[in-house]
């Protein structure tokens, strides 16, 4: 039996890959002894990586496919198919962004006052390549972790990676430029792509992927209307949903159904029912294919 083998990103993004995985039907089991991750998918096996070597190792073939950050592609230079961009991290569903920060009083005010200065960072290729542009010439230092707590005694400024800020913020610095964004991409060797079995698989996961983030946020909603309500009931729902509307048995009822936003559900509901609807059934969705 061919088998594919898939890179799940050790670390920050674990736990949510799983979960992830888990709403597109797929089980993965982490155990802290392992690092092999079982899936009930007999077609498939895991390994964690470090999202930063990710990308090297599916270049290289080690790995078939596997999720990164659009960061460590460009950190490592790396030769890879972007399959998708699936935007989610460990707190929300925002890009995540590298950013240079400085201590609150230091002197630095942008990219030209680092002239001469030492920066710590995890990604010294991209921190390189960011002064390149600006034609400054500074120190560039692999940072091992803990990156926020080296200014000012260890390092003049740091590029560091930021979701909300707030660990910046209470280490007291303060953000003077933004290096790039970056969002997780699934990704996979370029020559296994090019062998249609995989091929079909990888494009199987990415397309279930995708339809669960599609679906975070929203909920379905199903009621019963009198067809002489229906433009009332329709006058209440969001004007870019297109619901499906359907006759009853009984003359003169049909049945909507249709997907909204869930956090405005609690106001919704109580509108529809104004209007006429009954038989109100919200529930939630894994999935949205488009």
């Amino acid at each position: 039996m061919p088998k594919l083998s898939l890179g799940i990103p050790k670390g920050s993004l674990e736990v949510t890959t799983a979960e992830m995985f888990a709403k597109a039907g797929y089980k993965i089991q982490i155990s802290s002894r392992s690092y092999y991750p079982s899936i009930d998918d007999p077609e498939i096996e895991c390994m964690l990586i470090r999202a930063q070597e990710m990308a090297r190792y599916v270049e290289e073939g080690v790995l078939d496919c596997g999720l990164t950050g659009k960061d460590w592609i460009e950190e490592n230079n790396s030769d890879v198919v972007e399959v998708a961009e699936l935007v989610y991290g460990k707190v929300g569903r925002k890009p995540l962004k590298w950013v240079l920060a400085v201590p609150e009083n230091s002197k630095i005010k942008g990219p030209k006052d680092l002239e001469g200065k030492r920066i710590a960072t995890e990604v010294v290729g991209l921190t390189k390549r960011y002064l390149a542009k600006h034609k400054v010439k500074a120190s560039v230092e692999f940072s091992w972790g803990a990156t926020e707590v080296k200014p000012p005694r260890l390092a003049d400024a740091i590029v560091e990676i930021t979701e909300t800020g707030s660990s910046l913020k209470a280490n007291n610095l303060r953000i003077i430029d933004v290096l790039c964004e970056s969002t997780t991409r699934f990704i996979a060797n370029k020559d296994i792509m090019k062998d249609k079995w995989k091929r079909a698989k990888i494009e199987k996961l990415a397309l279930l992927l995708k339809a669960v983030l599609k679906a975070e946020g929203k909920v379905g909603l199903m009621l019963n209307i009198q067809k002489k309500n229906l433009d009332k009931v329709l006058g209440k729902l969001p004007a870019l949903e297109r619901p499906t509307i359907s006759p009853l048995a009984e003359d003169g009822w049909c049945a909507l159904n249709t997907i909204v936003d869930e956090h405005i559900v609690r106001d919704l509901i109580p509108e529809l029912k104004k209007a006429g609807a009954s038989g109100i059934v919200e529930y939630p969705l894994n999935k949205i294919v488009e």
